[in-house]
């Protein structure tokens, strides 16, 4: 008879006992679990790319919903097809830019974008810039809000009498906030067709 090179060893066999004691161990850390979280961060960046303390917590993005937008739509409603928030004046609140259209059944409506702020106690957001006017003829893609910048790609047209399905003019813009307005630019990359 050959002996196993380990022995067996009693705390090997599992009883009952041995799950209820893992069951009761597991229960006890996800109870626990949200005690032991860490807290909010602190931390906020300054112009200059660095960091400050920040002992007031962030401040909610204005948001669009029962927003009335200046956008001219007939009977139906406006739309906000995209948005995204930032501090993009760097005075500690965020803004919410909101790309809108009118909620046209056939077409491509044009779209607006819209700079939303919200001052502190104030009841509700408003618009404090139009960058894309819904006259231009504008779709927006490629829609993002990154370290202060707003970038998009607007497909345009070269002419009216181009059709709203096939827009012919591609740019890539970008706005920023300086000296007091929002300052468009065009990045690198060259306007397409």
């Amino acid at each position: 008879m050959q002996h196993p090179a380990v022995p067996e060893l009693a705390h090997t066999h599992t009883r009952p006992i041995h799950w209820v004691a893992t069951a009761t161990a597991v229960a006890g850390v996800i109870a626990l679990s949200p005690a032991l979280q860490p807290g909010s961060a602190t931390a906020a960046q300054t112009a200059d790319g660095g960091t400050r303390a920040k002992s007031a917590p962030a401040a909610a993005a204005p948001a669009t919903t029962g927003m009335t937008f200046p956008l001219q739509c007939g009977p139906v409603k406006a739309v906000v097809a995209k948005k995204a928030s930032g501090d993009l004046d760097r005075d500690g609140r965020p803004e919410t830019v909101a790309v809108v259209h009118c909620d046209a059944s056939m077409g491509t409506p044009p779209d607006a974008v819209y700079v939303l702020t919200q001052a502190e106690g104030a009841k509700a957001p408003r618009v404090v810039a139009t960058l894309v006017d819904p006259k231009d003829r504008y779709t927006v893609t490629d829609f993002a809000v990154r370290a202060g910048d707003i970038t998009a790609t607007l497909l345009g047209y070269s002419s009216p009498d181009v059709p709203n399905c096939c827009p012919d003019v591609k740019d890539s813009v970008k706005w920023r906030w300086q000296n007091g307005a929002f300052v468009r630019s065009t990045p690198a990359q060259a306007r397409g067709v």
